[in-house]
């Protein structure tokens, strides 16, 4: 890497919306070392993404399967799932495409998808947690819990430990986790597993859960250190996707026109997915193919041992209903 690439990247980065707009991947895909030669194949590969009925997932699903992969996605609404299985084949030009019904937000149906796979699948080369919502108003799931906690905590924690078995039979295996840049703006929560409705906004929420993610596989990579599962977590940038109009419809509209595609905001997912695992190692954040901080305010840096004690947290939940991961 150049000097001018090295301090072009240093002041996207610090730039904030050169990096996370589209500006930003554009200057790196023609000035970084990571964006150059061919994405390698996947064949042979069997990978399970969240979310992929729309957006991000949908893309990262489409790549995926056109890279050789064997794809498996998990979707909530049956209809949605068998159109979008239908147009990633066609896309991709794969046969290799299929989906599971789940509800992120209720553990009991994670666990019924994760059985499912197990029950016709020995090995998971690939784990993408990309399936994420955010909620304007408090709401909970039959358990009690709310609902950006348990589909984007809780939900990810325990389809990684239900599917951990397939991933450790792959050999060399590995987990990618699609946080947001929201997360730069809250400190992790030990408690971010038990959301109240005391003051509740849905946009703190969720970054807070997104802070959450990251810090959780980088207690994974710690945890399962020389297994041959890693673990790495990302951010996209600023997508245009159907959620953020949604969720965000005044950032959406300033913002509109810098916005990344949803292909491109899939594209560090792709490379982490198919890139050599020893360059990569484990326990990253990544963003535009290069490993990123995960703080830019100093008063949102975790205290010594947060993570492992979000980690018993969310364990003493009782919602998980599988035997502890390592320590």
């Amino acid at each position: 890497m150049t000097a001018v690439a090295w301090a072009a990247d240093a002041l996207l980065e610090a730039s904030v919306i050169g990096s996370f707009s589209r500006i930003g991947l554009a200057a790196r895909s023609r000035l970084l070392p990571e964006f150059a030669g061919a994405t390698a194949r996947l064949d042979g590969r069997a990978a399970i993404i969240t979310g992929a009925t729309s957006g991000i997932g949908y893309a990262a699903a489409t790549r995926l399967a056109g890279l050789g992969a064997a794809v498996h996605f998990l979707a909530r609404d049956p209809g949605r799932a068998a159109a979008a299985c239908q147009r990633i084949a066609a896309a991709a030009g794969s046969r290799r495409v299929s989906y599971g019904l789940a509800d992120l937000n209720e553990p009991g149906s994670v666990r019924a998808f994760a059985a499912e796979y197990l029950n016709s699948h020995d090995r998971l080369d690939i784990l993408v947690h990309n399936a994420g919502a955010m909620h304007a108003s408090y709401r909970v799931n039959g358990a009690g819990t709310e609902l950006t906690a348990a589909g984007q905590v809780i939900a990810p924690f325990l389809l990684t430990s239900l599917l951990l078995p397939a991933l450790l039979a792959a050999g060399r295996s590995r987990v990618i986790t699609v946080s947001s840049a929201g997360l730069y703006t809250q400190r992790l929560d030990p408690a971010a597993g038990q959301v109240t409705a005391r003051g509740y906004r849905g946009a703190a929420a969720y970054a807070r859960a997104k802070r959450a993610q990251v810090a959780l596989s980088r207690e994974w990579a710690r945890r399962l250190a020389g297994t041959g599962v890693a673990f790495h977590a990302m951010h996209p940038g600023w997508v245009d996707t159907p959620g953020i109009a949604a969720a965000l419809p005044r950032f959406y509209q300033v913002m509109g026109p810098l916005l990344r595609t949803p292909g491109e905001g899939a594209d560090t997912i792709v490379w982490l997915a198919s890139a050599d695992a020893a360059r990569l190692g484990s326990g990253r954040f990544w963003h535009d193919r290069r490993p990123r901080a995960e703080y830019r305010l100093p008063w949102t840096r975790e205290a010594p041992g947060a993570a492992r004690r979000l980690w018993d947290c969310i364990e003493s939940t009782g919602l998980l209903g599988v035997p502890s991961a390592p320590r």
